[in-house]
């Protein structure tokens, strides 16, 4: 089961997003039957498993567009995500195959990402990596809300929403830089059709809305059963400071237990990372990789 993507032009691009739209995508049930017999040894059932997918790791691929790195590249690390997630899917446990290929693809995405960026570019902790990957995803949200233009929505909108110092959200910006092939760029001289539009015609089909509902769900419930191993002090921090509409500054957090803000701000550190823990062990239950969490 190998399916790799090479492609070093706009052409070559559009050549490849025209031919994996051909393969027919699932039902369920067609899905699971496909990994029953690949559990049992059917390479040809996990290859029409990975083909019938390729559609939606293009579109997760597109997603980290942002960050220097080849699309030919991302697609062809996404797609060893998804082979990696083929090959441990348990078609019993109810949800489609894309729910839980999401978590490898992305991880593996983002690995590659990883490897491809400097430590002087990306920055040494945790706290500089997460806000790596946030960083592009946080400009187009704000564009879509109606903040302007992504290129020039200011540091400080971006570093409230993402809880972080305005400062480090320059700082980033000025390590990162350079961007490939996008495929919302125009395909031909007339200007009009893209690369994305091979890929949306089909990928927006009912199957992939079922599935993106679906991995949201499986999302949410494990967040949902991570918070319950919480103690209620540390299930209060996270709804109220990372999970609410309107999230509690420090000050208040320390008013309502009595603590001061610096208290409060050690205490919040402490539940994210119990959460994270949690959700971590969770993942692991589920056959899921819990490296996306970084």
């Amino acid at each position: 089961m190998q399916e790799t993507s090479h492609f070093s032009s706009p052409d070559s691009l559009s050549t490849y997003l025209s031919e994996i739209n051909k393969y027919p995508l699932l039902t369920q049930p067609q899905e699971q039957e496909l990994s029953r017999r690949f559990r049992k040894g059917d390479l040809m059932a996990g290859h029409q498993l990975v083909t019938a997918n390729l559609r939606f790791v293009v579109k997760v691929s597109y997603e980290y567009r942002s960050y220097g790195l080849k699309m030919s590249d991302l697609i062809q690390e996404a797609n060893i995500g998804l082979m990696k997630a083929v090959q441990k899917f348990d078609p019993d446990k109810g949800i489609r195959l894309i729910s839980y290929a999401v978590w490898w693809i992305r991880a593996y995405i983002q690995n590659c990402i990883l490897r491809n960026w400097s430590l002087v570019k990306l920055g040494t902790t945790q706290a500089q990596r997460r806000l790596f990957f946030s960083l592009a995803r946080t400009r187009r949200e704000l564009e879509r809300m109606g903040a302007g233009d992504a290129s020039i929505v200011n540091a400080e909108e971006i570093a409230r929403k993402l809880n972080v110092k305005a400062s480090e959200v320059r700082e980033m910006e000025q390590r990162m830089g350079g961007r490939d092939l996008s495929l919302d760029a125009p395909v031909g001289e007339d200007g009009d059709a893209t690369h994305l539009d091979f890929v949306e015609s089909s990928a927006a089909s009912h199957e992939d809305e079922v599935a993106d509902r679906q991995q949201a769900g499986l999302t949410r419930d494990l967040v949902q059963r991570a918070l319950r191993r919480l103690d209620p002090r540390e299930r209060f921090i996270i709804e109220n400071r990372v999970m609410g509409d309107a999230e509690m500054t420090l000050s208040e957090l320390g008013e309502h237990f009595g603590f001061s803000r610096e208290r409060a701000r050690q205490l919040e550190i402490r539940a994210k990372d119990k959460l994270k823990a949690e959700l971590a062990l969770l993942m692991a239950d589920a056959g899921l990789d819990a490296a996306s969490l970084s």
